[in-house]
C-alpha cells in the first residue's frame, strides 16, 4: 500500500468473518417493511451460535476476540435490543418470540460482563481490547436505559415471569437458570460505569447513577426486586447473592442521610458545601498566584545562602531578595524526600472500581426521591428474610458465595442500619416542625424491621470475619467489617435511647454480649495500632477512628451504669502432654507431680490452648491501652487532613486529644515536634483551619483552647526537665521515658522470683549406687546434655585434687605428731573444726549457673554425688558444695562411674529408657506412705458409721508392735516349713483381711478425738484454774442442794401413802417379801449416809449406784412413785438405773412384757403410770429407758 500506514488487525481474520457472518444472518431492517427491524429466517440458529463463539472462543481461550468483532458489528443496539422491542406485553404466549426474547437476554449477559482486571493473568490480547470493550459497555447501558420505543429492562423482566410463576418443588434447572440470568442483566446495567482513565463517548449524564435509578423505578425493577427478596428463603433460594450484588452496585457511595433529608435540609447542606468547595478553590488559587510566574521573571533572580559550616545553598526567585523568612520558607519547600519503593505483600490495596464504596456518588431529586421509597419498602418487607438468608450461606460457605459477597454483605448491613436511624431523624425532626408535643417513636415503630442483622449469630460471623480479614491483610473487606461494627454499635445507642421497653432490653443485651468478650476489645485496640499510611487508605483510616471514637464512647457509658461489669478473658497457656507410661510399678504413685517433675524437659510436647475465665472491668485500665504512641500516632495522621475534615470527624480527633492529654493525664505524649508543629498550623498557619459555618466556629474555638492547654503544659514541663524534655521532643515517647519526664527518676521494675523444679530421685527398683549413677548420667546423655556432664567431670577432678592434697596434707601432720589420732582426740579436732573444708561448685557460664537451678537432672546426678546445696529452694544464687564427708577415694569412684556410663550408657528391658526410672520425690513419698486399712477392696466396713474421727490426745507407747512382729516371725516360719496351695493362700488372706478390718474398727472405736485440743490447753495460768475451779464447787453445791430437796419431798410422799398402800404389799408371795427386806435393809444403811453423800462431788456420785442412792424401795408401788419422782445424779447412770429396777421390781419387769406376776389374776393389781422424763436441775435428760 503506497503512501499508506498499514496496521494489523489485532483479530484474526477468519474469527471477524465468521462473527461478521452469524450478525449479518439474525436480521436487519427492511425496505419493505418502512425501515422497521426485520428478523431473519435463522434468527434463533445464529444467536445461539454467537453465544457459542463466547463461550468456546474467548472464554476457553481466555480471549476478547468475539465480544470485539461484535461490538465493531453493533449488535446490541442494531439486532438485540430491536428484537427485544418487538415482543410487545400481548404476546406473551407467543413461544417463539419468547425464545428468541430469551436469546437475546442470555447474549445480553455476557457482553455487560464485568471485566477483572488482575495484573498476574493479563496478556496482550486484554490490554488491547479492554478499554474499547469498556466503552462498548457504556453505549450498551445507555442504549438499554434510553431506548426510544419500549422498556427493554422491564422487557428482560417478563423473560423471567413464566419461571417465576411455577411452584419452587415444580421449578426445573432451567427455570432456575432463566431466573439467574435475568438478575444477572440487571446487575450488570447497574453495575457499568463511565471508566475514569478512558476519553467519553457517551454523555455521563446518561449512564450515571441517577438514571439507574430512575430507568429502574420506571421499568418496575424495584418492584421486581421487592417480589424476590421479601419472598428469599421460600419461594427463591438460589438467587440471594445476585440480588445482593444489584443492591451494593445501586447504593454504594449514596449518603443515607441526605436520602432522608427534607428538602430544605439539604438544600441548606449543599449549599454549605458548595461554598466550601469554592473556598478550597479560591485559596488555592491564591497560593499558586503567589509564586506564579509574571512578565518579569524573564529577568531572573539566583542567590546563594550561606548556612552552618560554610555550607552554601542557592535558590531562585525575586521574591527571596529582601525577606529572609521567605527565603528559608522556600529552601525548605525545596527539600523533597525521595522516599524508595519498596515492592511488598503489604502494600496499599486499590479498591478495584467496580466494588469501591468510600467515593461519594451525588443524586439529582428524583433520583434520591425514587431511591427513598425503594429503601423504605425494602426494610419494611424485604431487609429480615434476605439478610437471614445471606447469613445462613455465608455460614455455610455455599458454592454459590464467592469472599466479595461477605464484603457486599457488610456494607449493605451499615447502609441499610444507617438509612433506618436517618429515617427515624427524619421522622422526629418532621414532626418537631409540625409542632407535636410528642416527637419520640411509638410502640409500633420497633427496630423489629432490622433485627435479622442485631442478633447474635450476626455478631459471631462479624467478628470471625473482620478478625479473618486483618489476619489475612485484606483491608477492603475489613474497612467493610468496621463500618458494619459501627453502625451496629449507633444504631444499638439509638435502640437505648427508644421509649419501647422491647428495643431497651434487646439493646441491653447486646451490649452485654458485646462488651463481654475481651477480644472484641482488643480488636479495636489491634486495628487502630496497626494503621500504615503506606498500607491503608483514607477510608480506611477514617472507618477505623470512627470505630474507635463510638466504641470507646459507648463502653464507657455503659460501665458507668453497670459497675460490676464483667468481661470474659482469654488468655493463652501451655498444657503439657500426658506422658504415657508402658508399665508402672505399685510405688509409682501419682502422675501430677511426675508432670511437674519433667516440664522443664526441651523433649516434653507442648500444646496451646485458649483458657477462659472471668474478672471485673475496669476501664481506666482499659483506655490506658490506647493511650500509646501507635494509636497517638494514627490520630495524629488523621488529623493532617484537617482541610477535608467536616466538623464531626474535626470533635472525633479533639475528644481523642483530650482524653489522652487531660482526661488521663498523658500529655508528654503529644510533645513532639511533628505534632505541636501540626497542633500550631491548624490554629495560627500559615494554613489554619477556617470556620465560616456556625458548627465550624464552635469546633475551631474548642481547638485553640486545647492547644492552648497543650502548650501551657509543655512550656511548665520544660521549665522542670529542660535538658531532657528537650532532646525527646525530637522522638516518640515510650512508657519508660514517659515516667522519668513526668516524676524525673526511673521507674522500678519488680522481678518475680523463680519457681525451683521438682526434686528428682531413682525409682526403688534401682539397687546399688552404680545403677542409680547409671540411671542419672543417662537421663543426661539421653538429653544431649554433654557440656553439663563435661563441666562436673572437670569440677570433681579439680575437687579430687584438692581433696587429695588435704589427706596428704594431713597424714603429714600426724606423722610429725602435731595431732594424736585416737578416738577421743578425734572428737576434739572435729569439734575444733580440723576437717577437710567444703570444695563449692563454681559455675563458669551462665548457662550452668541456670542449670544448676533450672535442670533437676542434673541436680539429681549432684545429689547422687553426696553434693548438699546451700540455701533456700526458691534461691536462684544457692550454692552446691562437695562436703567435708567425701573423701578422695569416693570422688575418684563417682568420677569413673561418669565416665563409664558418659560413652557406655546402661541399657534395659523392654525398650525403657533412663528417663523411665526417674520420678519425682513427691511421687515417691505418696507411694511410700501407708495405705488405711479402709482403703482395701471390703465392703462391710464402709457400712459401720464411726463415732468420732481417727486420732486422739494419748499417745502411748504399745506392745502391739512387738507382739505383731513376733507372730510374724512365727507365721513366716510356719508358711515357709510347707507348700501352701493358690486357695488355701487365697482363704488365709481373706482371713487375715478380714481380721485387720474388725481390728480397725475396734481401734477407731476406742480413739478419743484431739481435734478440739490445742497448744493453750497445755499453758498453766494460776489465776485462771482458780477461778475455773471456783465455779466447779459452786455448781456442785447447787446440785447436791436439788438432791437433797428432792429426797425430801420423796420421804414424805413414802411416808403418806405408807397406810393406803400396805393391804396391797401384803398380798405379795413370801419370796417377794424376803427379797424386799433386803432390799429395805440396804437402804436403811444408805438413808444413814445421805448427808454425807450430798457433799460429795459429782465424779464419786458416778461410781455406783448402790452407793449414792438414798431412796428406800419398799413396794412395788413405792418403786414406781420413786422411779417417777426421784431425779438422778448423772446421765451415765441411766442405763444402771433401768437395769437395778428391773432386777427388784418384777412388777415393772412383767408390766413392760405383759405378763402377770400372780397367776391368779388379782384385780387389785396396780396399775403402773408411764414414766416421766427424767429431770436434773431444771434440765431434761432424756433416758435410753424411755425407748
Amino acid at each position: 500500500m503506497d503512501g499508506e500506514s498499514y496496521k494489523r488487525d489485532p483479530i484474526d481474520l477468519e474469527v471477524r468473518a465468521h462473527v461478521y457472518s452469524l450478525v449479518s444472518a439474525v436480521g436487519g431492517s427492511s425496505a419493505d417493511s418502512d425501515g422497521r427491524y426485520v428478523l431473519g429466517d435463522d434468527a434463533l440458529a445464529c444467536l445461539k451460535d454467537l453465544k457459542k463463539w463466547l463461550n468456546l472462543y474467548d472464554n476457553n481461550l481466555n480471549r476478547f476476540d468475539v465480544a470485539r468483532c461484535i461490538a465493531d458489528a453493533n449488535l446490541v443496539r442494531g439486532d438485540l435490543l430491536e428484537i427485544l422491542a418487538q415482543w410487545r406485553e400481548d404476546e406473551t404466549d407467543d413461544r417463539m418470540k419468547y425464545k428468541i426474547a430469551l436469546a437475546c437476554v442470555e447474549l445480553l449477559v455476557p457482553l455487560t460482563w464485568p471485566f477483572e482486571i488482575d495484573d498476574t493473568r493479563m496478556t496482550v490480547n486484554h490490554h488491547t481490547h479492554i478499554p474499547y470493550l469498556q466503552l462498548a459497555q457504556v453505549s450498551y447501558k445507555q442504549a438499554v436505559l434510553h431506548h426510544d420505543d419500549v422498556k427493554i429492562l422491564r422487557t428482560a423482566i417478563r423473560v423471567a415471569l413464566p419461571s417465576m410463576a411455577e411452584e419452587r418443588s415444580e421449578r426445573s434447572a432451567r427455570d432456575e437458570g432463566i431466573i439467574r440470568i435475568v438478575l444477572y442483566f440487571l446487575r450488570n446495567v447497574a453495575l457499568i460505569t463511565q471508566p475514569s482513565d478512558l476519553t467519553q463517548q457517551e454523555d455521563e449524564a446518561e449512564v450515571s447513577r441517577s438514571e439507574t435509578i430512575d430507568a429502574f423505578h420506571y421499568q418496575d425493577v424495584f418492584s421486581f426486586l421487592l417480589t424476590m427478596s421479601s419472598s428469599i428463603g421460600d419461594e427463591f433460594n438460589q438467587q440471594d447473592v445476585m440480588i445482593l450484588e444489584t443492591l451494593f452496585h445501586l447504593l454504594k457511595g449514596v449518603d443515607p442521610e441526605k436520602l432522608f433529608m427534607g428538602h430544605e435540609t439539604l438544600r441548606t447542606k449543599q449549599t454549605d458545601e458548595f461554598r466550601d468547595i469554592l473556598r478550597k478553590e479560591k485559596d488555592m488559587l491564591s497560593g499558586y498566584a503567589k509564586h506564579a510566574p509574571t512578565r518579569h521573571n524573564r529577568f531572573g533572580t539566583m542567590i546563594w545562602v550561606k548556612r552552618e559550616e560554610e555550607k552554601v545553598s542557592t535558590v531562585s526567585g525575586q521574591n527571596v531578595i529582601g525577606n529572609a523568612d521567605v527565603t528559608l520558607l522556600k529552601l525548605d519547600k525545596q527539600k523533597k524526600w525521595n522516599k524508595p519503593q519498596q515492592r511488598s505483600r503489604d502494600k496499599i490495596e486499590e479498591p478495584l472500581t467496580n466494588y469501591e464504596f468510600e467515593r461519594e456518588i451525588p443524586l439529582n431529586s428524583s433520583a434520591r426521591k425514587h431511591l427513598r421509597v425503594f429503601v423504605e419498602e425494602f426494610l419494611d418487607s424485604s431487609f429480615n428474610p434476605l439478610f437471614t438468608h445471606l447469613r445462613k450461606a455465608i455460614e455455610r460457605e455455599a458454592e454459590r458465595v464467592t469472599p466479595s459477597h461477605s464484603r457486599q454483605y457488610f456494607y449493605l448491613v451499615y447502609w441499610f442500619l444507617r438509612g433506618e436511624c436517618a429515617r427515624r431523624e427524619a421522622i422526629r425532626r418532621q414532626r418537631l416542625n409540625q409542632n407535636q408535643h410528642d416527637i419520640s417513636m411509638s410502640e409500633e415503630e420497633n427496630f423489629g424491621i432490622v433485627a435479622s442483622v442485631l442478633n447474635q449469630e450476626t455478631f459471631v460471623l462479624l467478628n470471625r470475619y473482620m478478625q479473618r480479614s486483618s489476619d489475612e491483610k485484606s483491608w477492603l473487606d475489613l474497612n467493610a467489617g468496621m463500618k458494619c461494627f459501627t453502625q451496629i454499635l449507633l444504631t444499638v445507642q439509638e435502640m437505648a435511647n427508644s421509649p419501647n421497653d422491647e428495643d431497651l432490653e434487646i439493646a441491653e443485651n447486646i451490649q452485654n454480649r458485646i462488651f463481654y468478650e475481651q477480644t472484641t476489645h482488643e480488636r479495636v485496640l489491634s486495628i487502630l495500632r496497626n494503621f500504615n499510611p503506606s498500607r491503608h487508605s483514607f477510608g480506611y483510616l477514617d472507618a477505623c477512628t470512627e470505630l474507635f471514637h463510638v466504641f470507646l464512647r459507648m463502653l464507657e457509658r455503659y460501665s458507668k451504669q453497670n459497675v460490676d461489669l464483667q468481661i470474659r478473658t482469654r488468655r493463652r497457656i501451655r498444657k503439657k502432654r500426658q506422658r504415657q507410661q508402658k508399665t508402672t510399678n505399685s510405688e509409682d504413685g501419682g502422675g501430677g507431680e511426675e508432670d511437674e517433675a519433667f516440664g522443664n524437659s526441651d523433649d516434653d510436647m507442648q500444646e496451646a490452648q485458649r483458657a477462659s475465665s472471668e474478672r471485673k472491668f475496669d476501664f481506666s485500665r482499659f483506655v490506658m491501652r490506647f493511650t500509646t504512641q501507635p494509636c497517638v500516632d494514627t490520630f495524629v495522621h488523621f488529623l493532617r487532613y484537617y482541610k477535608e475534615l467536616d466538623p464531626e470527624k474535626l470533635k472525633r480527633a479533639h475528644r481523642f486529644f483530650y482524653r489522652v492529654a487531660f482526661k488521663m493525664e498523658q500529655s508528654l505524649i503529644l510533645f513532639r515536634l511533628d505534632i505541636l508543629a501540626l497542633f500550631h498550623r491548624l490554629i495560627r498557619g500559615p494554613e489554619p483551619l477556617v470556620a465560616e459555618s456556625t458548627s465550624q466556629k464552635a469546633m475551631l474555638k474548642e481547638w485553640e483552647e486545647l492547644v492552648r492547654q497543650v502548650f501551657r503544659r509543655l512550656v511548665k514541663k520544660m521549665e522542670e526537665r529542660k535538658e531532657t524534655l528537650g532532646v525527646e521532643l525530637l522522638f516518640s515517647k515510650m512508657p519508660q521515658t514517659m515516667y522519668y519526664l513526668e516524676h524525673g527518676f526511673e521507674r522500678e521494675g519488680t522481678r518475680a522470683k523463680p519457681r525451683p523444679p521438682a526434686e528428682l530421685e531413682v525409682k526403688p527398683g534401682i539397687e546399688g549406687e552404680e545403677a542409680r549413677f547409671g540411671v542419672a548420667v543417662g537421663v543426661l546423655v539421653d538429653q544431649g546434655k554433654g557440656d553439663s556432664l563435661k563441666w562436673i567431670k572437670d569440677v570433681l577432678e579439680k575437687a579430687f585434687e584438692e581433696r587429695k592434697g588435704w589427706e596428704e596434707m594431713d597424714i603429714a601432720r600426724v606423722e610429725s605428731g602435731n595431732t594424736v589420732r585416737t578416738d577421743e582426740s578425734q572428737d576434739m579436732i572435729t569439734e575444733e573444726g580440723q576437717k577437710a573444708p567444703s570444695i563449692v561448685v563454681v559455675p563458669v557460664t551462665d548457662e550452668q549457673r541456670t542449670a544448676l537451678f533450672k535442670d533437676n537432672k542434673l541436680r539429681l546426678l549432684l545429689s547422687l554425688l553426696g553434693c548438699s546445696r546451700i540455701g533456700d529452694m526458691d534461691d536462684p544464687d544457692a550454692s552446691w558444695v562437695i562436703p567435708s564427708s567425701l573423701t578422695s577415694a569416693q570422688l575418684a569412684s563417682s568420677l569413673n562411674l561418669i565416665k563409664k556410663f558418659e560413652f557406655d550408657p546402661p541399657t534395659y528391658e523392654d525398650g525403657k529408657a533412663a528417663i523411665d526410672f526417674v520420678r519425682s520425690k513427691a511421687a515417691g513419698e505418696r507411694a511410700r506412705r501407708p495405705k488405711p486399712a479402709y482403703d482395701d477392696d471390703s465392703e462391710g466396713l464402709g457400712d459401720e458409721e464411726f463415732l468420732f474421727p481417727a486420732g486422739g490426745p494419748t499417745n502411748r507407747k504399745s506392745d502391739a508392735l512387738e507382739e505383731l512382729k513376733k507372730k510374724r516371725r512365727v507365721r513366716r516360719r510356719q508358711t515357709d516349713d510347707g507348700d501352701m496351695d493358690e486357695e488355701e493362700r487365697d482363704r488365709r488372706a481373706e482371713e487375715q483381711r478380714a481380721k485387720r478390718q474388725e481390728a480397725e474398727l475396734e481401734k477407731r472405736r476406742k480413739i478419743k478425738s484431739d481435734l478440739f485440743v490445742h497448744n493453750s490447753d497445755e499453758e498453766d495460768d494460776e489465776e485462771r484454774d482458780k477461778e475455773f475451779f471456783a465455779k466447779e464447787e459452786s455448781i456442785r453445791r447447787k446440785a447436791a442442794d436439788a438432791v437433797k430437796r428432792a429426797l425430801i419431798e420423796v420421804r414424805k410422799n413414802v411416808t403418806s401413802g405408807e397406810k393406803s398402800k400396805k393391804r396391797k404389799a401384803e398380798k405379795i408371795s413370801s419370796s417377794r417379801k424376803k427379797r424386799k427386806a433386803i432390799i429395805d435393809e440396804d437402804q436403811e444403811e444408805s438413808e444413814s449416809d445421805k448427808d454425807s453423800t450430798s457433799s460429795q462431788s459429782t465424779s464419786s456420785r458416778s461410781t455406783s449406784l448402790e452407793a449414792e442412792d438414798p431412796m428406800r424401795i419398799s413396794s412395788s408401788a413405792d418403786q414406781s412413785e420413786v422411779e417417777t419422782e426421784t431425779p438422778v445424779s448423772s446421765q451415765q447412770q441411766i442405763p444402771d438405773l433401768d437395769e437395778k429396777i428391773s432386777a427388784i421390781n418384777p412388777a415393772k419387769k412383767a408390766e413392760e412384757t405383759g405378763t402377770s406376776l400372780d397367776d391368779g389374776g388379782e384385780d387389785d393389781m396396780p396399775v403402773f403410770k408411764p414414766s416421766r422424763r427424767l429431770i436434773r436441775s431444771g434440765f431434761i435428760v432424756e433416758s435410753d429407758s424411755d425407748e
